[in-house]
């Protein structure tokens, strides 16, 4: 299992994804990381690169994760999105 991981993370709080991203690297992952909370800038990011996952708030001043998840259905992209960080401890395994 690689413990490294490039995560895209739409959220309007940088207090909230400094909790989600200190939760990841305390289940022992690396992390690339970048915040975005708007269609545009998402889009942009999916551009730049290639990510392994998406972490969204549920509801953002002018963004949601059911917005962001047609955002990447759009693009054709099969990444997993997951909406509320805490799901993030019950689904992703610690690695070995």
């Amino acid at each position: 299992m690689n413990s490294h991981l490039r995560v895209l993370i739409v959220e309007d709080s940088e207090d909230d994804t400094l909790l989600t991203v200190r939760e990841l690297r305390r289940g022992g992952y690396t992390l690339d990381y970048v915040r975005v909370d708007t269609p545009d800038a998402m889009q942009a990011s999916l551009e730049q690169q290639s990510w392994d996952i998406v972490i969204a708030d549920y509801t953002l001043p002018v963004f949601s994760a059911l917005q962001a998840l047609k955002l990447l259905q759009s693009r054709k992209l099969d990444l997993p999105l997951l909406s509320s960080p805490v799901l993030l401890v019950k689904i992703l395994p610690s690695p070995p």
